[in-house]
């Protein structure tokens, strides 16, 4: 595909009588690339790179705007020191001919990680539905004060070189607060009916345009659905659109789902749900929207998903969010006719876990430079030496050694276990939810293959085979296996009678027939694999089981994911069984599992099992790293070989090492 493929996507646009050279917006995105609420240079790359790689416009993360904000690890945009980093990321952004805006919000009552928050606003005093923080309700003097405020800030972006501002007016957060009929209970002016409870938007609108003027762009993001009984439906959504999109002041709109409840989840719509999850309600909302430009959204990966909706006169700017922490160089890519070159955004929403329950700066499973320089359309920098490079595993840490130790110009030669790469990534992406995280090889192996590495399937390396190629260094991506839990008696253990859980379902992967019996898991592991595996037998059996030593499952898992995977193992009859550990006992001889409680001693039992595996904390491979070290060897152990994690780990490191070598 090249450019004459996507004439609707790279057609020029105007907003307030700014020219977009193409409708990609890159969507906002928490990043944490602020140091001490000023602009850093992490913060100016990234953004940077995005104009570099063929948006014409990107949103910032929310901004410290007032008063109450002037201590929020935000940039603070009231405090004049901040504004010399802000012309310059403007400047780094609109030279580029990208537009770029700031983001308006405050999250009010919203809480998603544990505590409750004593700084809390809100419309009334009703507590979040997360963290069940009770909010000072706001007075209507204090209200005038904010939006007078909310103004003269984005005035101040406006000085300083920014084409615009989002409000952020969906997700959960204040304006959305003040909106919805579920926490919004107010007698006064701002509460009451839809007039009353969208009085606050209407004002900041007006604010904002009144001190900026006609030259600038504002955007509105509005609650699609929030998931949330008594809020705001499509249908209240409709009402609400009505009420405060007016052709005369607002530049676009958009509209985010979910809500701070247990409907957070949809507002990262993941991997276990279509693509282009929100145009059905994007279809529902364009009437409504008064025939301001509407920007789509809402895991939109592919540029001809892009293309299509743009082309179907569905949207008008196609808002994307992760699909450009994973490539920056999306569209470029795409108009260039290399969309084999693509990085793809997975839908895991690993990004958004880092950044806001972790609050680490923004990274991407396949996408290991978000924010360092060189991000668009990465190439390595050549070696200052050609030097011979064996890697030994061919999973995503591998392939992300080989890639970029490929292209820097050594000699790389790879050793995988398997007929193909990809590692314990095959038969995840072979279970429910997995199908996006083939990208990853699909990315790497192309690359690796055209920068001259070397590959050996299907083989086992030992001492020998890497030794016979000479190599001066050798990175270990060889993985890791689970370690057997200790409920199962050594002559078990030792003969694998009790399989781990990746051995235990393979063979059934291919099997569409459903067997009588009990599937049961012990859940030591927490991660989306083991879900995902019990989805999958849960086709395969006529009950499951999951037992957990653990006060609930997904533990490990960020909110928005945890909360998925709850809600799929409750609605699909999956039984959970916490604080609990199985027993080994001559029940097993009658076909059923016995299992304590860890903290009473309780016993219970799970009858006729047919399948028992355990998901337990993994063990590195690491034979190989004693006998190379004694012979000299340099040698590197990337991913799981190095220390059990996660995938973003596996790629970083494997990323990291290609570079060092």
């Amino acid at each position: 595909m090249t450019s004459q493929d996507f004439p609707a996507l790279t057609a020029p646009f105007e907003l307030a009588g700014k020219r977009l050279r193409n409708r990609a917006v890159h969507s906002s995105m928490t990043t944490r690339f602020q140091q001490n609420q000023r602009v850093g240079d992490a913060l100016i790359r990234y953004h940077a790179s995005r104009a570099k790689g063929g948006a014409a416009m990107t949103v910032t993360e929310p901004m410290g705007m007032i008063a109450r904000q002037e201590t929020d690890p935000k940039v603070w945009v009231r405090d004049p020191a901040s504004h010399d980093g802000l012309k310059r990321l403007a400047d780094a952004v609109e030279r580029q001919d990208c537009r770029i805006l700031g983001q308006v919000q405050d999250p009010g009552r919203g809480r998603h990680y544990p505590g409750r928050s004593p700084a809390a606003i809100g419309a009334a005093h009703l507590p979040d539905d997360m963290s069940w923080t009770m909010p000072h309700a706001l007075t209507e003097e204090e209200i005038g004060t904010m939006v007078r405020e909310f103004a003269e800030s984005s005035a101040i972006l406006k000085a300083c070189g920014f084409s615009g501002v989002e409000i952020s007016a969906g997700h959960g957060h204040l304006f959305h607060q003040f909106m919805s009929p579920h926490s919004n209970n107010r007698q006064d002016g701002y509460g009451g009916d839809v007039a009353g409870r969208t009085r606050l938007m209407r004002e900041l609108v007006a604010a904002i345009r009144d001190h900026c003027g006609p030259d600038f762009i504002l955007g509105v993001k509005m609650p699609g659905d929030d998931g949330v009984p008594d809020g705001i439906s499509p249908d209240d959504a409709a009402e609400i659109t009505r009420q405060v999109i007016d052709p005369e002041l607002v530049s676009y709109v958009t509209f985010a789902q979910g809500s701070h409840a247990r409907s957070l989840e949809m507002h990262v719509p993941d991997r276990y749900g279509p693509t282009m999850a929100y145009m059905p309600i994007f279809h529902k909302l364009r009437e409504a929207c008064r025939g301001v430009p509407l920007m789509a959204l809402g895991r939109i990966t592919d540029p001809a998903e892009a293309e299509g909706i743009l082309a179907r006169g569905e949207a008008e700017l196609m808002g994307l969010g992760r699909t450009l922490i994973a490539d920056p160089a999306w569209l470029n890519k795409a108009v260039a006719g290399r969309t084999h070159d693509i990085r793809y955004c997975l839908s895991c929403n690993t990004c958004w876990g880092y950044t806001t329950m972790h609050h680490t700066p923004l990274c991407c499973v396949n996408n290991p430079r978000v924010g360092k320089p060189a991000e668009a359309d990465f190439r390595p920098a050549p070696a200052p030496e050609r030097r011979r490079i064996v890697i030994v595993g061919a999973g995503v840490a591998g392939m992300e050694a080989a890639w970029t130790s490929a292209a820097r110009g050594h000699d790389v030669t790879v050793f995988g276990n398997s007929a193909e790469p990809g590692g314990r990534t095959l038969l995840r992406s072979r279970l429910p939810g997995g199908e996006t995280i083939t990208s990853i090889v699909d990315y790497q192996m192309p690359a690796a293959t055209r920068a001259g590495a070397t590959f050996r399937f299907g083989a086992k390396a030992g001492l020998d085979d890497v030794m016979a190629l000479n190599p001066d260094t050798v990175i270990l991506a060889t993985g890791a296996e689970m370690l057997p839990p200790a409920w199962l008696p050594a002559e078990v253990r030792d003969e694998g009678m009790v399989p781990d859980l990746p051995t235990a379902i393979a063979p059934l992967i291919d099997r569409v027939e459903r067997q009588p019996g009990t599937a049961v898991i012990y859940d030591m592991d927490h991660t989306d694999a083991v879900y995902a595996a019990a989805e999958l037998l849960n086709q395969r059996f006529e009950k499951v089981v999951l037992i957990t030593p653990r006060e609930t499952i997904a533990e490990d898992m960020w909110i928005v994911a945890r909360q998925g995977i709850l809600r799929r193992m409750y609605t699909s009859g999956i039984e959970i069984v916490r604080l609990s550990e199985p027993v080994w006992s001559d029940a097993l001889e009658d076909g059923n599992l016995e299992y304590r409680n860890v903290f009473t001693g309780e016993t219970g039992l799970v009858h006729d099992i047919a399948f028992l595996a355990y998901a337990t904390p993994r063990a590195p491979r690491d034979a190989l790293v004693a006998p190379l070290t004694a012979a000299g060897i340099e040698v590197i152990r990337v991913g799981d070989a190095r220390s059990p994690q996660d995938l973003i780990f596996a790629t970083s490191e494997g990323h990291a090492a290609g570079n060092r070598v």
